[in-house]
């Protein structure tokens, strides 16, 4: 019994250490995720990033922040961390005729995560990826005309200058 429980304890602890979200939730980067470090400030990102989407003529569509209601709710302070919802209504007229259950993955979005040491990184799926398992020809053409707004608006948020 002693080396059965002595097993089912290295196992436990084994796959704690192979599968632990923990260890592995920064290192996981699924093909067609752009990630950005920057030198900028949390709050300074956030604020380019709004211009930038402006900009590049798309739309702030959605604004959810962990972090808000973290301390709202829970009363409870965490990094920033917020996902901003981009798009337009000339690509949500295109998206949906050429397929109706694409329109799931509007809005596309960006993602702010604020680090320890005050500076703040930039992701998003580019649209290509996003739209890829549709294989729908008409869909993916647009899909890159968004990828290429999208790197935009990645380049000017993300840039150091004012």
């Amino acid at each position: 019994m002693q080396k059965f429980i002595a097993l089912v304890c290295s196992w436990t602890i084994l796959s704690l250490v192979v599968w632990s979200p923990v260890s592995r939730a920064d290192n996981a980067m699924p093909k067609g995720l752009v990630h950005i470090k920057t030198e900028l400030s949390y709050a300074a990102l956030v604020k380019k990033l709004n211009a930038a989407v402006t900009n590049n003529k798309m739309g702030l569509v959605t604004r959810a922040s962990v972090t808000v209601g973290a301390k709202r709710v829970l009363k409870k302070t965490i990094p920033g961390n917020m996902v901003v919802g981009v798009y337009h209504p000339r690509f949500a007229v295109r998206m949906l005729k050429a397929s109706i259950p694409a329109g799931i993955e509007a809005p596309l979005r960006f993602y702010i995560t604020e680090n320890a040491n005050n500076t703040a990184n930039l992701s998003y799926k580019t649209p290509s990826s996003v739209f890829a398992p549709y294989k729908i020809k008409d869909l993916s053409k647009m899909a890159s005309e968004l990828d290429a707004i999208f790197a935009n608006i990645a380049r000017e948020a993300t840039s150091q200058k004012p």
